[in-house]
């Protein structure tokens, strides 16, 4: 029992308990739950031990997912009827299921959130892999014919990038003022701060707008309805500052 207990513990520590057969090279059988909560009696062990099974779970069924709230958070998502604009119970993040992208990132496009462009010559490639995102562009290591057009593009891009950039910063400006506004209002003679706590999580809300429809239009720039989705951006961005 000892040498089992020992070897389970390691195991578990190092997360490699899911799968993990009889120390015996010969043997192939696996330790079932009930024999390894009859053989491991330290609680913080169990504990890792039930964690790492949920995981297994988890990742074993297409339907399910984590949360991706970047600030960590341990809440089990059921993807379907999970429509665009359904928040975590838990921390009301807004995931995206669809690319690996952390967060839902409308109006831009999953293509949009891992897409990339070459500021000399438009040439699209993957930010994750660098690789051609069409595997057709022939001057991939030789594309100095459009000078002029490339400084236009790198321009384009850099205006674009600082407006997304400043409108992220905005987000988080407003997320810190509301938790400020949320300690306020815990004092016994503060307590009628409830529109101003819901004003903040529309800024929060309108910025996280901004801030993609940034990355939206850059890449659609040339398409016919860009001239409304710019007014409308516009429009949001007047009262977002206004707000």
């Amino acid at each position: 029992q000892p040498c089992w207990s020992e070897y389970l513990m390691t195991r578990i520590e190092q997360n490699m308990v899911v799968n993990c057969t009889c120390p015996i090279s010969e043997c192939r059988a696996q330790p079932t739950t009930a024999f390894i909560y009859s053989i491991v009696s330290s609680e913080e062990i169990i504990v890792k031990y039930e964690k790492a099974l949920l995981r297994c779970y988890v990742e074993c069924c297409s339907n399910l997912t984590w949360c991706t709230n970047p600030q960590g958070c341990d809440q089990i998502l059921l993807k379907d009827g999970l429509g665009y604009g359904a928040a975590c119970s838990k921390c009301s993040w807004i995931s995206c299921f669809n690319c690996s992208f952390p967060e839902a990132h409308y109006p831009a496009s999953c293509s949009h959130m891992s897409r990339m462009t070459c500021a000399k010559c438009s040439h699209g490639f993957c930010w994750r892999c660098l690789k051609p995102w069409r595997p057709n562009h022939k001057d991939y290591y030789n594309c100095s014919a459009m000078v002029s057009k490339a400084a236009w593009q790198e321009k384009r891009f850099q205006d674009y990038n600082e407006r997304c950039t400043f409108h992220h910063h905005a987000r988080e400006f407003a997320k810190s003022l509301r938790n400020s506004i949320s300690s306020i209002r815990e004092m016994p003679k503060i307590r009628n701060l409830t529109f101003v706590l819901d004003a903040c999580k529309v800024l929060e809300q309108a910025r996280k707008v901004l801030a993609y429809s940034c990355v939206y239009s850059y890449y659609n720039q040339d398409t016919e309805s860009m001239d409304i989705v710019e007014q409308q951006t516009e429009s949001l961005e007047l009262l977002t500052n206004a707000l």
